[in-house]
């Protein structure tokens, strides 16, 4: 998509209406549109109609005249980030130019305040036409013809984008509803969306560079990434203004709708509205600036201080970005800073004042599930341009069900052959083992160096000094290196692997198998019900044969085991979604738990199988209920809290409580 201030970074002296232009590329093919030629409006010479006996033609001029003006632009994706740069330009027009007053205004200048649109919203609903709108605003502004800040064309384009929006969720009805015509706030969410989050919400993702037209608020999206690595959507919300009190408000009911559970990190752009009510809200809260919204500003930063020094200047700060040492990004970035005289540049000095926000090496000691890579990052992209897509955004859900099936059932390739990588086959989601099998692909290239007890120095094999310091205690399973891509990832790096596999380690700690990138599936629980049944069978049949040998110790069994199932008998049987979700997720560390999921197999081993009672087998089968874990919300309505509290709006506060219901049952709740 092309930049909406592009001709209007022009002179206005050279600026000219393009009607027609050319492509080379298609979007949603390959690498897209790659190029684009703009020609004036009177370019290419008329072309003769074939005529039809019998039926009439107008005799209409044409106003192309072969005029040779031009501007042609191409896309460059250096660093992986498109930036669309003017490769040619003529400004020779064979015609006389229309006078500025004259001259229709350019889409880009178009400019129609929120009052405006309010106004013409009122006129739309008096049933008047857009001529009449324009006529009457020029009259009531007092201004002379068509020196309006847009055209009667401009109306018609908003009009038809209000007609996108459902007639029975209408913006202007709905601003008339609520708050004495000024509707301030909406955020919503759903029960699946918070199921998620409970599972995943530990990295999220705050955008807020969308706007809807037709509902002219701005447009929140709180999205994260699952154990797949695929972006789900956690919650949406719609401001009035961008300033604190409304990010404030946003992140408070955001809050709300999660139980109060707060991220460990969040990725924001450069919003320092948003910074501060992230502070304020979210103390604990790990916050981030996203690199792609910081490099897709550069070329306006820095291309006309810099010169022809801009495109070797953009990759040195690409690797200063990506530097795994404090100290020496802060050496190296001085000296970049001085190289390219850009001490007094105030964009240089913001960065580097924020550079915590931003920069790797400050940033590695945090969590943020994969959100900075690409791979995820062109998910996310593609989740809000479905998001965007849909005409009613409160009526969007991404029914991923089946995709996820085919995730899990996936079949990977091992690449080395080694231990440590079979074993993570069967631990991992594809996405996350992916991860894991290129360090692993990667680590023999490293040498591993013993510099003292429990530390080793770790270095590409091509280096002849430096490399990362990788600490290990295998008494207590611990280790750890200083590129901490453990901590930034989850995923255990190279110079790790390097160490363990050097030292005859062949499986991973099970402290490195996080639970957030492990698979869970049904299939995994009913697998392991059933080794626990298996387990259960067996130690019930040596209870048995231990306990007949005297009657001291078959009165001491039954009066236990009577105990036992007792006990068992007043424990909830787990059929709804609530309480198995309590059993299979650990809400503190938002991660996917199944009980008993790591200790099953040497518990199932330590037993040998003997063929249990069969009275006794009976007696277990009627007391087992064997549920499982139900991951299903269908039919479940999460009841909105009172927010008041939280509600920031012209009017009293109003709650929506699942009066919007998706098919399969996802009940909507949000808040005004």
């Amino acid at each position: 998509m092309l930049p909406m201030n592009f001709i209007a970074a022009l002179p206005s002296n050279v600026a000219f209406p393009s009607g027609r232009h050319r492509t080379r590329g298609k979007d949603g093919v390959g690498r897209g549109v790659t190029r684009r030629d703009f020609t004036c409006h009177r370019g290419g010479h008329p072309q003769a109609k074939p005529s039809e006996e019998g039926k009439l033609q107008r005799n209409r001029k044409s106003s192309r005249c072969g005029c040779q003006a031009y501007m042609r632009i191409v896309k460059r994706s250096d660093l992986d980030v498109p930036e669309w740069r003017v490769t040619g330009f003529s400004n020779n027009h064979n015609h006389e130019l229309l006078k500025s007053v004259e001259a229709q205004i350019p889409p880009s200048h178009c400019t129609i305040s929120a009052d405006d649109k309010s106004r013409i919203c009122m006129f739309a609903k008096a049933g008047m036409s857009a001529r009449q709108m324009l006529r009457l605003m020029e009259l009531e502004k007092g201004v002379k013809l068509g020196c309006l800040p847009f055209t009667e064309l401009h109306i018609r384009d908003l009009l038809q984008s209000f007609r996108h929006v459902d007639k029975d969720n209408d913006a202007i009805d709905l601003i008339s509803m609520y708050g004495h015509n000024r509707l301030e706030h909406i955020a919503w969410s759903y029960p699946s969306s918070i199921q998620k989050y409970e599972a995943f919400g530990d990295a999220i993702l705050l955008d807020t560079n969308h706007r809807l037209d037709a509902y002219d608020m701005l447009l929140g999206l709180l999205i994260g990434v699952d154990n797949h690595g695929k972006a789900c959507l956690y919650s949406c919300v719609l401001l009035r203004d961008e300033n604190l009190e409304s990010f404030t408000w946003a992140l408070k009911t955001f809050l709300c709708f999660m139980k109060g559970k707060a991220p460990q990190t969040i990725l924001t752009d450069q919003n320092m509205w948003l910074k501060e009510a992230i502070t304020c809200e979210m103390p604990e809260t790990k916050h981030a600036f996203s690199i792609w919204h910081i490099i897709a500003n550069l070329s306006d930063w820095f291309s006309l201080p810099l010169g022809s020094h801009y495109d070797g200047w953009k990759t040195e700060f690409y690797r200063l970005y990506s530097l795994e040492m404090v100290d020496e990004f802060e050496a190296e970035w001085k000296e970049m800073v001085d190289r390219y005289e850009l001490q007094s540049n105030k964009h240089i000095i913001c960065l580097y004042a924020l550079r915590d926000f931003w920069a790797l090496s400050f940033l590695r000691r945090y969590f943020f599930a994969g959100l900075m890579s690409r791979s995820v990052t062109d998910s996310i992209n593609a989740l809000i341009q479905r998001i965007l897509s849909v005409a009613d955004i409160a009526e969007y859900d991404d029914h991923g069900g089946s995709k996820l099936k085919m995730q899990q059932n996936e079949k990977v390739s091992l690449k080395t052959g080694s231990p440590m990588e079979s074993h993570a086959a069967t631990v991992f989601t594809p996405f996350a083992f992916s991860l894991l099998q290129e360090e692993l692909v990667s680590a023999p290239q490293y040498a591993s160096i013993m510099v003292g007890e429990g530390c080793f120095q770790i270095r590409h094999h091509t280096e002849m000094d430096g490399g990362c310091k990788v600490m290990w205690d295998p008494s207590q399973e611990l280790i750890h290196c200083s590129c901490h891509q453990f901590e930034f990832l989850g995923i255990l790096c190279r110079h790790i692997l390097r160490v363990l596999s050097t030292n005859n380690c062949f499986r991973i700690p099970d402290p490195y198998l996080p639970l957030r990138w492990r698979l869970v599936s049904n299939e995994h629980v009913e697998k392991e019900q059933t080794e626990k049944v298996k387990f259960l069978e067996a130690i019930a049949s040596t209870i048995v044969s231990e306990s007949v040998v005297t009657e001291e110790r078959l009165t001491f069994a039954c009066e236990h085991m009577s105990m036992v199932l007792a006990h068992i008998k007043q424990l909830p049987k787990l059929n709804n979604h609530n309480e198995a979700n309590e059993m299979g997720i650990n809400s503190s560390t938002g991660s996917l738990i199944i009980p008993g999921v790591e200790a099953s197999d040497s518990i199932a081993q330590s037993f040998a199988l003997g063929n249990p009672h069969e009275s006794f087998l009976v007696k277990l089968k009627e007391t087992n209920p064997n549920p499982g874990l139900d991951n299903n919300m269908s039919g479940k309505r999460r009841r909105a809290i009172p927010c008041e509290q939280y509600a920031h709006a012209a009017c009293d506060s109003a709650i929506i409580e699942g009066n919007s219901v998706h098919a399969d049952g996802d009940a909507f709740c949000g808040f005004l």
